[in-house]
């Protein structure tokens, strides 16, 4: 975190923009300098700092600190609030989702046990094993459920309540399942945890999806991709801390696994006690509830007392573009040529997010830390490492995604998921023939967990951010999130039966997404690094329009009209 708060901490420096467009508009900012507040009719205040020409000469500054005198204040400031921003929404937001997916699998015996004991106590007979194991699988593709449910939420939320208090709404979820995982035992119903899933579930696919719609659309261009991939930090920090709590030592024993499920209430709490505190998506303010004052006031506590003059007119331009247009739906994005690119590339990257093989490494795992030697008794200390290692890889690509780009961490990530898969399979079809070929998997399963954390695991969530204007958005993270949902419920359900089918081959068609999904990271996907909102909209309109010529100005896309009854 030391690390991401010298990121953050840099200064905002805004670039030289043209006279402000809302000059005349009859808008707030009309009136006033740049960056200042409008003069009121008939009175003589004037912008602090400066005077009007009215016979005294050209415009002077007045009392103003000397260059780089406040400079460090500045950076402060900025960084602080910022920082806060990121760690408040992401303590109950993507957190939470790495945190509910990692400690179910430690009292997997213990819920089985008391739903056993639970059906014995109901009905007299003991619960045979195959109702047991069906009862488990349920209580594990909830979750899933639950999360496209959330998915399918989060759009409505986010364009009705806004980013800051959907996250903030979605804590009901959380504070229900808590409940009802904390007195399941005393109540002696299985059915409360089944429910819980459930619910923790859809609080996963809200949190996924308006998270880094919040981060991206509050964070200064200079620094939205390395905002925007603290959602994937979370993440894997949430499946580390699951994993730690999950020992046997602390909440993974067999008394106190209600607690374990249930403590999911902190960092829940810890959300709905810091984030109200915090300023709203400035874009969300100015463009969906055109209220330019309180954008301004965002504006000014995310980013200090820095020139806002020139964001507030990349602003005003993107909200010129959207201005009579409304909230698309998710089945409109496939409609509209205009979006053409941008729904190709979120499909195919958001699907091979999910089909890329990083589950069945950490499926395979176990098996692979066994064969190697290590005794079952460390294996869930030596299972920390992959968390750790995907923590590891986020943090690292957090720091040079402003510098290498988009398109060349995916490329680079999946491209050496290729490489080793590639290796892995070898060793798995090898590991009977050389006593070191074990090893040789055990290191692939951390090198490939790493290349996974360092391109596709963040930077993929970014995407519908950067691809997509603010009436769109919603609708393109509905879309990714039902789609990444929907692949991670089917790939949990097919995968025993691909393991069972191909064996050691099992890599094998996820090396074949790997490969498509680095070629088409590589030629087809538009770098937006460094880039405003409006200048990714123009590029994105030349892709889809390539006839129509380079010199003409984007004019927005295209409005759907549709008749509703």
């Amino acid at each position: 975190m030391r690390a991401l708060r010298r990121l953050v901490g840099r200064p905002f420096v805004p670039p030289n923009p043209a006279p402000p467009p809302w000059k005349g508009h009859g808008d707030t900012w009309a009136g006033g300098a740049w960056g200042c507040p409008p003069r009121i009719k008939g009175s003589a205040s004037e912008c602090p700092g400066t005077e009007t020409s009215r016979g005294r000469g050209p415009p002077r500054d007045r009392g103003l600190p000397e260059p780089g005198r406040g400079r460090g204040r500045q950076m402060e400031v900025q960084g602080r609030v910022l920082l806060l921003t990121i760690c408040a929404a992401g303590i109950g937001g993507t957190f939470q989702f790495g945190y509910n997916l990692s400690i179910i699998n430690a009292p997997t015996l213990h819920i089985q046990q008391f739903t056993n004991e639970t059906w014995q106590m109901r009905t007299g007979q003991p619960l045979p094993d195959h109702l047991v194991l069906l009862v488990w699988s349920l209580i594990v593709s909830l979750y899933p459920l639950g999360g496209l449910l959330g998915a399918l939420l989060a759009g409505p939320l986010a364009v009705t309540l806004g980013r800051k208090k959907s996250l903030l709404v979605n804590n009901i979820f959380v504070l229900a399942a808590a409940g009802l995982f904390g007195f399941s035992r005393r109540a002696g119903s299985f059915e409360m945890i089944m429910l819980g899933r459930l619910l923790v579930g859809i609080s996963a696919g809200v949190s996924m999806n308006v998270q880094p719609m919040y981060l991206g659309e509050s964070a200064p261009k200079e620094l939205r991709g390395a905002v925007a991939m603290t959602s994937a930090i979370f993440t894997a920090l949430g499946l580390v801390m699951g994993q730690v709590v999950g020992l046997r030592e602390l909440l993974g024993g067999p008394q106190a696994w209600p607690l374990l499920l249930a403590s999911c209430l902190v960092p829940g709490a810890l959300q709905l006690a810091s984030l109200p505190l915090l300023p709203e998506s400035p874009r969300y303010l100015l463009i969906d509830c055109g209220d330019p004052a309180a954008c301004q006031a965002a504006l000014q506590r995310l980013r200090g007392p820095a020139d806002l003059a020139g964001e507030l007119a990349e602003l005003e331009q993107e909200r010129a573009v959207c201005r009579g247009g409304r909230a698309r739906r998710p089945w409109e994005l496939f409609r509209e040529r205009a979006l053409r690119r941008q729904v190709a590339s979120l499909v195919v990257l958001g699907g091979a997010m999910e089909l890329c093989g990083n589950d069945a490494m950490y499926a395979y795992a176990l098996a692979v830390f066994s064969q190697a030697g290590i005794s079952q008794d460390k294996i869930q200390y030596v299972a920390i490492g992959t968390g750790g290692c995907e923590l590891l890889a986020t943090l690292l690509s957090c720091l040079v995604i402003e510098r290498a780009g988009r398109r060349v961490l995916l490329t680079g990530g999946y491209g050496l998921m290729t490489c080793w898969g590639s290796v892995f399979t070898v060793a798995l079809c090898l590991q009977g023939s050389f006593s070191w070929m074990p090893y040789l998997a055990m290191a692939c399963v951390f090198a490939s967990i790493l290349s996974f954390g360092i391109g596709p695991a963040g930077v993929t969530g970014i995407l519908a951010t950067e691809l997509f204007d603010q009436m769109a958005r919603p609708a393109a993270y509905m879309v990714c999130g039902a789609l990444m949902w929907t692949m991670l419920f089917l790939v949990g359900l097919a995968f025993p039966f691909i393991m069972e089918g191909l064996s050691h081959f099992i890599y094998v068609p996820f090396l074949c997404v790997c490969i498509c999904a680095a070629v088409y990271s590589g030629l087809f996907l538009p770098e937006t690094r460094g880039k405003s909102f409006v200048e990714i909209s123009e590029e994105l309109q030349r892709l889809n329009f390539p006839g129509r010529g380079r010199g003409l100005a984007w004019a927005g896309p295209e409005v759907v009209r549709s008749t509703e009854l």
